[in-house]
């Protein structure tokens, strides 16, 4: 009940959340192929993940076509399979009111957050899931459960996202199940804005009086990827250290 010699595809994995849900699939016993946008970075992940033998990058943007095509191809060519699809890139370039929200601005969210996403999908499902079976879990937000000001645009891009799982999931079952996460605020650099230099005071409104580690959203990402997870589809899971409990939004 894990997932020993499967295939991964996971984005935006050279650091932060990304990164940790890589390795808690190699430590299970996965292969993972990881993209990014820096190879250096890249590069240095890979090494952390034990090297060829587990991990294979393959820099550019989520969002291009032409990147998907080149890393689902990989990930066949290499370790022969996709079995595993995380969509974990998401970008938040703006922080202010939503009447505000450049639309351009607004458009590449969506692109990054929710169009790329269908796109992933599609690609491992016609490169491999579809024959084959396989699960997806899709990077949310609890932004995207109530309003978040100052991220309200990511906020309704990932609300969009939770929406887009639960059709997908009905979609592609009962071969390829897809669900999402929606954690709360993560010590990574990419919420950074959301807590340095007052962390204390942000975490105090969590009941369990902390903020999220990249391991604690890997290993709700692996749990859902596994067979353990084989009854669940369509669902956005909150982990948000009982945040939203009180009534808690991301901002």
């Amino acid at each position: 009940m894990s997932v020993k010699d499967r295939t991964a595809i996971v984005t935006g994995a050279s650091r932060g959340i990304g990164l940790a849900i890589a390795q808690r699939l190699v430590a299970d016993g996965a292969r993972v192929v990881i993209t990014g946008r820096t190879q250096e970075t890249l590069d240095q992940a890979v090494e952390s993940l034990g090297g060829r033998e587990n991990a294979l990058a393959v820099v550019g943007k989520a969002a291009d076509p032409e990147h998907r095509t080149s890393v689902v191809a990989a990930a066949v060519a290499t370790y022969g399979s996709i079995d595993l699809l995380v969509n974990n890139t998401g970008i938040n370039p703006i922080y202010g009111s939503l009447l505000d929200v450049d639309p351009a601005v607004a458009a590449k969210m969506v692109d990054t957050n929710v169009l790329a996403t269908i796109a992933w999908v599609k690609a491992c499902r016609d490169a491999w899931m579809g024959g084959h079976g396989g699960a997806v879990v899709n990077l949310s937000s609890v932004a995207g459960l109530a309003p978040s000001p100052g991220i309200g645009w990511y906020g309704a891009t990932k609300a969009m996202l939770s929406r887009v799982t639960s059709e997908l999931a009905v979609e592609l079952a009962p071969t390829i199940r897809v669900n999402a996460v929606a954690p709360a605020v993560v010590k990574t650099k990419f919420a950074g804005a959301l807590y340095e230099g007052r962390e204390d005071k942000v975490a105090a409104s969590y009941p369990l009086k902390r903020l999220g580690r990249p391991e604690d959203v890997a290993s709700l990402v692996w749990f859902l990827l596994s067979d353990e997870a084989s009854w669940i589809t369509g669902q956005t899971i909150t982990i948000d250290g009982g945040l939203t409990l009180n009534g808690g939004i991301a901002g």
